[in-house]
């Protein structure tokens, strides 16, 4: 097992991902994320690498907008909202 500083803890790991600990616990259920165990407590441990490769194909599909780019919100209007 590589060093426990390379690893997050099922909450952290979950934040990461913006998703509850319950979700990623039933993605390793499903074989769909690889958790790794704490060799003393046996708790669920993720690679930040193997997180990132789950994103990496939603990353890869987002398209950013050159006013996000410039750290700007783009304002966006709905004309059917009416104002308060």
């Amino acid at each position: 097992m590589d060093k426990l500083k390379d690893f997050l803890r099922i909450s952290e790991a979950a934040e990461y991902l913006g998703v509850s600990p319950n979700t990623l616990r039933n993605w390793e259920n499903a074989g769909k994320i690889a958790a790794h165990r704490h060799p003393v407590n046996g708790y669920r441990l993720f690679k930040q690498e193997e997180l990132d490769e789950l994103l990496r194909p939603i990353q890869s599909s987002e398209v950013v907008e050159p006013d996000e780019e410039a750290g700007k919100k783009k304002q966006t209007s709905n004309p059917n909202k009416k104002p308060r």
